[in-house]
């Protein structure tokens, strides 16, 4: 090799290389390909589904959408629960419902129920909650027996206390041997004071669910805040007042709407304490115990079915309402819009 010749270069365009390397020496990754939209559930997952959720929709339309059916039928006919039914009656029989003044009483009682429920259930409550909150001696024990009223049967509760409260019964015994004749009274049968004997038992009998319920939700918040209102200089009713009750308010919607609906079908403890026929003369009947009274007892299921429908529609409104007005910051909350790119 001669001095005066150089070596051979790369002859290929300098574009070309800048094209390579991107510009800067660094190769690009390749354009990303477009995603695809993600295909429908196929046949696999559909029986998938039909096969685990099969079986509850067949148990949940024989056992609640079928019977609510055949309800609103029969609730047309003046029908004695045997044979097809023939006697057409049209609404003839939710008429009679909505201005049969006993009717009337039985609603009256079941809306007095709902809010002395909510009124004396709920904050005894929130207090027992908020006491066994805190650290003490014998907490799980106080826990168990504050909750146990509530898993005893309502046969055995409203036995033992149709007993219990009786004319002579063990109450009035023991007032009269500790000289305090003059407190008895007829707990069950008085007018005035049957439906206070009633609230007191249903306290009893369901503060503890509510007490469990509360529990549960100030175990959801955090102890930082109590930390940093306690630095603050924040006292300890301030502090359950401006950080407890406000995050624990979903469980006491929640609360709130699980007593209304179960003050609104409330039936076992009344019937069984006072009776198909006593009930209604000591005021308490409710539609539930009206139900009974005068359908099955009566001979007139068609009634009786209707009656079921009128307390189901009751029933259907004050949750829907509720769920409009009450809960509608929480299932918001839980939501979220669809975005699209």
């Amino acid at each position: 090799m001669h001095a005066s010749e150089t070596p051979k270069t790369d002859d290929r365009p300098e574009t070309d290389l800048a094209q390579r390397t991107g510009g800067g020496g660094v190769t690009s990754p390749p354009p990303a390909s477009p995603r695809r939209r993600p295909r429908g559930i196929g046949w696999s997952g559909r029986f998938e589904i039909a096969l685990l959720a099969g079986p509850a929709m067949i148990v949940f339309v024989g056992f609640v959408i079928f019977p609510m059916v055949m309800a609103a039928y029969y609730g047309f006919f003046r029908w004695q629960g045997y044979g097809p039914p023939t006697d057409f009656v049209g609404l003839q029989n939710y008429f009679l419902i909505l201005t049969d003044p006993d009717f009337q009483e039985a609603l009256g009682h079941n809306a007095f129920i709902v809010v002395m429920s909510i009124v004396i259930q709920g904050p005894a409550a929130l207090l027992i909650a908020l006491l066994l909150n805190r650290k003490m001696r014998g907490q799980s024990i106080i826990r168990v027996l504050i909750f146990a009223p509530y898993v005893i049967a309502e046969v055995v509760v409203g036995t033992g206390f149709a007993l219990l409260l009786a004319t002579n019964g063990a109450l009035n015994g023991v007032l009269e041997n500790l000289g305090l004749s003059g407190l008895a009274r007829d707990w069950l049968a008085d007018p005035s004071i049957a439906i206070w004997t009633l609230m007191a038992i249903l306290t009893w009998k369901y503060v503890g669910f509510a007490v469990i319920l509360f529990l549960a939700g100030l175990q959801g918040i955090p102890d930082e805040l109590y930390e940093a209102a306690a630095i603050d200089g924040a006292s300890y009713w301030q502090i359950q007042r401006r950080i407890t009750i406000p995050l624990l308010s979903p469980t006491l919607r929640i609360w709130v709407f699980l007593s209304i609906i179960g003050a609104l079908q409330l039936f076992d403890l009344v019937y069984i304490i006072w009776g198909q026929y006593v009930a209604p003369v000591a005021g308490t009947s409710t539609m539930a115990t009206y139900m009974v009274s005068n359908g099955r007892n009566a001979g007139n299921f068609g009634y009786g079915n209707a009656v079921a429908v009128v307390i189901f529609l009751i029933s259907l409104v004050v949750a829907l309402i509720y769920q409009r007005f009450v809960l509608r910051r929480d299932t918001a909350g839980a939501l979220t819009e669809r975005t699209t790119r």
